[in-house]
């Protein structure tokens, strides 16, 4: 074959290659979008997201294996009710009491610190559309009810991006809270204790939501559930809120570090201590009905905070 007939062909078996690897390229890139959106769809899918992630891994990138949603989850789902994914947290919706089950988030020293411009001051309360409307809450809903539209995931929580700040004012991630003594008491003492310790270890994952404690009827056996509904939608006001806060260890073995609280929904006086709400979390999932760390042993979590007269083990044993 003439050197210009071999160049030629060298050239073709070239580009063929070329549009080869570049096809499975695309196509790769195509079906890790579509698995991406089956995730944030099926909560249930991203149990089998790494084993599918692996599969695609010869043209892999960071992105892919550091989705969010296995960020933010990376200890697991507390339940899997009605799971809706945002930009920087994730939640478990209750369609029947219009607030959330649970929500989601991982704290990191960038998300706190921020970048210019980004401000609570530009967010707005909004329901979010995505919810079916017989089972949304509105900001009528709020008004005039003697209650703060108190944030689960708060907003001080996610200032990198302007958008992951205006998503922690949607509704669902709102719920009924005393304003005084709570909301701007020691639930915010609480809120900006989790910030000092992102501040310190760098790295925290933290689960919140509402409980509904009942109470022993006097002299009977028997126990009586009792809170408060606001607005024509009927929103659930929480006799209690939960947060379950999980440290990172910065030593290569070392494990994880727990602490669980429980706080009433009520005036708190100032000078009670934060650490007198810490509780074993057994008592939270007892509860609410959720299972927090999901297929790993409570050993590998440090300093789990088991008190050895937990409430719910003293009233209900």
């Amino acid at each position: 074959m003439s050197r210009p007939w071999l160049g030629l062909a060298l050239g073709w078996a070239v580009s063929l290659l070329g549009c080869f690897v570049a096809g499975v390229y695309f196509q790769h890139r195509h079906a890790t979008r579509q698995l991406q959106q089956l995730v944030q769809q099926d909560a249930y899918a991203y149990y089998i997201s790494p084993k599918i992630y692996s599969a695609f891994s010869f043209f892999a990138t960071q992105d892919e294996q550091m989705h969010h949603v296995q960020r933010i989850m990376k200890y697991g789902f507390p339940g899997l009710d009605d799971v809706r994914i945002y930009s920087d947290f994730v939640l478990s919706y209750d369609r029947r009491n219009r607030i959330a089950h649970w929500v989601c988030e991982h704290l990191q020293k960038a998300t706190l610190e921020g970048r210019p411009g980004v401000s609570r001051a530009s967010a707005t309360y909004r329901p979010d559309l995505s919810v079916p409307s017989a089972f949304r809450s509105s900001l009528a809903d709020y008004r005039h009810s003697g209650f703060d539209r108190g944030h689960l995931a708060a907003a001080g929580n996610h200032r990198r991006e302007q958008l992951h700040c205006n998503e922690t004012f949607f509704l669902t991630n709102i719920a009924p809270q005393i304003h005084r003594g709570f909301n701007s008491g020691a639930w915010n003492k609480l809120e900006n204790y989790v910030r000092q310790l992102t501040q310190r270890f760098g790295s925290v994952y933290v689960c919140t939501g509402p409980l509904y404690k009942p109470r022993a009827t006097q002299n009977t056996s028997k126990w009586t559930l009792e809170y408060q509904m606001i607005g024509s939608n009927m929103v659930a006001v929480p006799t209690h809120y939960f947060k379950v806060i999980t440290i990172e260890s910065r030593l290569v073995l070392g494990k994880p570090y727990m602490e669980a609280y429980v706080l009433p929904n009520a005036s708190i006086p100032a000078k009670v201590t934060l650490r007198a709400f810490l509780v074993d979390i057994r008592e939270i999932e007892h509860y609410a009905g959720l299972k927090f760390f999901d297929g790993l042993r409570r050993s590998m979590l440090f300093g789990s905070n088991y008190p050895s007269k937990s409430q719910v083990f003293r009233d209900f044993a």
